[in-house]
């Protein structure tokens, strides 16, 4: 019996100590000597605020859980304060000890009609300090309990969690976030009460809200306000209906990947009194400011989003946006078919030819990835790779356009064409990939491929991890034989560091340079800086995007390398490729 004591004033005690508590002084020696007093007393989370007039905003966005506050201070005094915080929704009820060296009686008297919660006198006692900061705090935490939380699950109630919506709310319109507000309607709890009795049915609840805490805590997906507890973004509506709010999203499309999530939680089998029991659940979800920009609007509009799931069947997730749904369902049907693409060989390569600019000659060719969609056709590399990135795909979907990359480009060598090369482009999760150096060999080995014929092209952006590892591999690849191109320079870091050091033998100016280059002075200049600047260090410069006359002049002007573009050729089926080449070499030879 003394241990279950124990064990639950220990627990009650780790609850109190992580309370937040605000203190409003315009002494900074108080504010110090107060908190250091309550940090020796074993508390963690402090706001301390010295101009009065700062104290209701930073309460808005901190949340404390208990106030103490100085009665004498410039601008505004404590009785205005105290005032402004009973007279504010929010914090009507919040605990405000005071904090005053004031002996006058009526002082205390109208603070106490302000509805001031106690008193402290200056100079501060530490016991005392300690007792009535932890009285008031587990009276409010007693009170919060009776009135915002759920008996059953221990998480806030519907009053509680329209709150906290609000509060998330005001939240992401000051921070311009995305909301996404979850309801979840549970089957099959009606016929569990009635077949088994309300009992199992309640267990069956406390199980689920179990599971939706763990699903949420172990989510980086979800923004919370400082202080906050993960399973204060999750509430008990109803007995078959519990709602989730995620706030800080930057993508509104990874809640699906809590809906996921949650739907798996909740169809695993719950065990009472060693039966199994199965429960299912329908979700709705609706988006600030797609949806909504109130809170009854957001939790009208999930609700009816929620319903239409469950109509849909057991296990369904739905936004009320049907555009959303409709760009939800086909992002998931391309991640379905993206993962057995590489299995059935839907992938195929595309070639687009780089020119050299002094001869005109076809010197290399891009590699570029197709996907050859049973259904859709040709879909563009724009859509895919970034789920492949998602997916983790991306990886053996690098190996397989190096492995066929230096496959065709070995078949172009043997007919003729030795000096081309082939460029591949290498995602950042490729190129830091353990085993991406004995990939490239591998694929060289292979194809019985000349090093010297093949060129990887990277971003600025996948260099900027670890920084001697990365030019490490880059050394020990160009030992190989194999060049480095840097690809879409200019739009990132532009780091002459780099440029520097790492075994870069090509820079490809981005097309967005070149695009304007007619009417914008700025962009003229860049491109011929970027030129001149590639030369003083050794290194050839692509141009890319070409597809105009007035663009392949300017290049030739300011001694660009090579050009590859449109005005040329836009990317050739390998078939396509040789009979370009042959034609390129029959007009060369003429």
């Amino acid at each position: 019996m003394n241990n279950t004591v124990n064990n639950s004033t220990d627990n009650s005690w780790d609850v109190l100590k992580n309370s937040t508590i605000m203190l409003v002084d315009d002494e900074p020696v108080m504010l110090h000597i107060v908190r250091a007093l309550l940090e020796e007393a074993g508390y963690e989370n402090f706001i301390t605020v010295e101009h009065s007039p700062k104290a209701i905003p930073t309460m808005e966005e901190g949340h404390p859980d208990i106030l103490l506050l100085d009665l004498d201070m410039p601008e505004l005094d404590g009785f205005q304060v105290l005032k402004q915080i009973r007279d504010h929704e929010r914090f009507h009820h919040l605990p405000v000890i005071i904090l005053t060296a004031a002996e006058a009686p009526e002082s205390k008297l109208v603070a106490l009609e302000l509805g001031a919660t106690d008193f402290l006198s200056k100079p501060v006692d530490p016991s005392e300090l300690a007792l009535r900061v932890r009285n008031t705090l587990s009276a409010k935490a007693y009170q919060d309990q009776l009135a915002f939380y759920d008996n059953l699950t221990g998480l806030p109630n519907t009053q509680y969690f329209l709150d906290l919506m609000s509060w998330s709310l005001q939240s992401a319109k000051r921070e311009k976030n995305s909301l996404v507000l979850m309801d979840i309607g549970l089957d099959r709890i009606k016929n569990i009460n009635e077949s088994m009795g309300m009992s199992v049915g309640d267990q069956v609840q406390q199980v689920i809200a179990d599971r939706l805490k763990q699903v949420i805590r172990g989510s980086d997906l979800v923004g919370l306000a400082s202080g906050q507890d993960s399973g204060e973004n999750i509430a008990r509506i109803s007995g078959e209906e519990f709602s989730i709010v995620l706030n800080g999203l930057e993508n509104v499309d990874k809640a699906i990947l809590v809906c996921l999530r949650v739907l798996e939680a909740i169809k695993e089998p719950i065990n009472i009194n060693g039966s199994n029991l199965y429960v299912n659940a329908g979700i709705g979800m609706s988006v600030y400011p797609d949806d909504g920009e109130d809170v009854e609007t957001l939790v009208k509009n999930a609700r009816a989003a929620m319903e239409a799931a469950k109509q849909q069947g057991t296990g369904k997730f739905l936004y009320y946006s049907s555009e959303m749904n409709a760009k939800t369902l086909a992002n998931l049907k391309m991640e379905s078919d993206l993962k057995r693409a590489l299995e059935k060989d839907e992938f195929e390569l595309y070639f687009q030819p780089k020119i050299e600019v002094k001869t005109g000659r076809t010197v290399g060719v891009e590699s570029l990835v197709r996907w050859n969609h049973p259904e859709d056709g040709l879909v563009s590399p724009t859509k895919f790779i970034p789920i492949a990135e998602k997916l983790g795909l991306i990886v053996p979907l690098g190996e397989w356009v190096l492995d066929k990359a230096c496959a065709c480009m070995s078949q172009l060598n043997a007919h003729g064409f030795a000096d081309l090369k082939v460029s591949v482009n290498v995602a950042a999760q490729q190129f830091e990939d353990i085993t991406f150096q004995d990939a490239v060999a591998a694929a060289l080995a292979r194809n019985r491929l000349n090093p010297n014929n093949l060129i990887l092209e990277i971003t600025e952006s996948s260099l900027m991890g670890d920084f001697e590892q990365n030019i490490d591999v880059m050394q020990q690849i160009r030992r190989l034989g194999v060049a480095f191109s840097l690809d879409d320079f200019g739009t990132g870091y532009s780091s002459l560091n780099y440029l520097r050091r790492f075994p870069i033998s090509e820079l490809k100016i981005d097309r967005s340079f070149l695009t304007n280059i007619r009417t914008k002075r700025e962009d003229r200049a860049i491109v011929a800086v970027i030129i001149a600047l590639a030369h003083s260090l050794g290194q050839k410069v692509v141009a890319e995007g070409v597809e105009e006359e007035i663009q392949l002049k300017f290049l030739e002007q300011r001694n660009c390398d090579i050009i590859q573009g449109f005005y040329f050729s836009k990317p050739l089926s390998f078939n396509n490729l040789k009979a370009f080449l042959r034609d390129d070499s029959e007009l060369a030879t003429g």
